[in-house]
């Protein structure tokens, strides 16, 4: 009986794995073109860039408590999954039929409302399919299915770009994956709860300790310089990257984010949220500080193999701290108010990077990201670290 039961966890937590790789898979096979369809296609600056991504992630950011604690109450967590994934459908048609700068910020605003309406749900349904102690492993599997979608989409863009086939077509075959993913939802099982229990769910109800309000603070100070990975790209191009490299590196990060996802989720399981927090955190700066003084050809793949460790790092062992961190029955909300603190983090980022690039160089905004994510390391480690009493009540 037991056997059988740790099979379904197990199967539940690959199904909204493999609803992420095929999402994705359909998201990076046009991320990494944007930034060149925006500057070689539709003229676009840096500065537009930085408009764009940070509209577009703040539109997600400030639905994701809503939908985190819809989630929550009603107990709808697979259909916001379901209509926030759907999104992504409709993205890469109206990227199709753009024509200029503003309609791929239309595009983008639509696809990361969707990101915003699915984001907490999906991963309260994560959380709610394993046990606590297993939480930063959990996340790293879905992490890893995660990634591996985005290289594969990342290497059909290369494809693409190589082959000469262009962005238009890039754009409406990256609309099959979103479509297979989709179309996975529905057998993915949610827990359902009683309506006494949803009754009693407000938002006012929503305590958060102490810890985690601080880390929550923490973290979006680190957000300010935590810009669009778009700049990543703007970077290696400006270096002498060409088209087909700057895709390359992308899709360098994203294999050494899979790789090392599930092994950095289980070593959270293992030594705690803090001992692969701050490292994390410690990469992320190291790695900035590289982009603005490294620029020969193996230092610049190092950092994207080096960023794709952070990404790795943070994404399980974080989520995993905030869903064990939540007051019971809103893991999801507090989800949604750890998104939101993301994306408005990234509107602002996106924004500052863009004016420091055309105001400053091309440094600044790595040299800025960098110094905050060192500062966010040193606090993470002081507060996850602490044995007082205030930091855990």
């Amino acid at each position: 009986m037991e056997k059988t039961k740790k099979k379904i966890v197990i199967s539940n937590i690959v199904l909204i794995g493999l609803v992420s790789l095929f999402i994705d898979m359909s998201t990076e096979m046009v991320y990494p073109l944007i930034p060149l369809f925006l500057t070689t296609a539709l003229g676009a600056s840096p500065a537009i860039i930085g408009v764009i991504e940070g509209i577009a992630e703040s539109i997600a950011s400030l639905l994701k408590v809503f939908s985190g604690y819809i989630g929550d109450v009603y107990h709808h967590k697979k259909r916001l999954t379901f209509v926030g994934y759907s999104a992504a459908v409709v993205y890469k048609v109206i990227l199709l039929l753009s024509t200029s700068w503003m309609g791929v910020l239309i595009a983008r605003a639509i696809d990361r409302t969707g990101k915003g309406i699915r984001t907490a749900p999906r991963d309260a349904l994560v959380a709610e399919s394993c046990e606590n102690k297993k939480l930063g492993g959990s996340f790293g599997i879905h992490k890893m299915l995660d990634m591996a979608g985005s290289s594969f989409g990342v290497l059909l863009a290369l494809i693409f770009i190589t082959s000469g086939l262009g962005f238009e077509k890039a754009f409406l075959y990256s609309i099959i994956p979103a479509i297979i993913g989709i179309l996975i939802i529905p057998f993915i099982r949610e827990k359902k709860a009683g309506k006494k229990q949803v009754e009693k769910l407000t938002l006012k109800g929503v305590k958060l300790n102490s810890k985690l309000k601080f880390y929550l603070a923490v973290m979006f100070i680190f957000c300010l310089g935590n810009s669009s990975n778009v700049f990543l790209l703007l970077k290696a191009q400006e270096l002498g990257f060409s088209a087909t490299q700057v895709i390359l590196l992308y899709l360098i990060f994203n294999i050494s984010s899979s790789i090392l996802a599930i092994p950095s989720g289980k070593l959270s399981d293992k030594f705690g949220r803090s001992a692969i927090l701050v490292p994390g955190y410690l990469i992320y700066g190291l790695v900035y500080f590289g982009f603005a003084l490294l620029t020969s050809t193996a230092a610049i793949v190092f950092l994207f193999i080096a960023y794709g460790a952070y990404t790795a790092f943070i994404s399980g062992a974080e989520r995993a701290f905030i869903c064990e961190s939540a007051p019971a029955g809103f893991r999801g909300t507090v989800l949604g108010i750890y998104g939101m603190l993301q994306g408005i983090g990234l509107l602002l980022s996106s924004i500052i990077a863009g004016v420091m690039w055309e105001t400053i160089n091309s440094n600044a905004p790595f040299i800025f990201g960098g110094t905050l994510a060192i500062i966010s390391a040193i606090i993470i480690g002081i507060i996850l670290g602490n044995k007082n009493k205030y930091f855990n009540e």
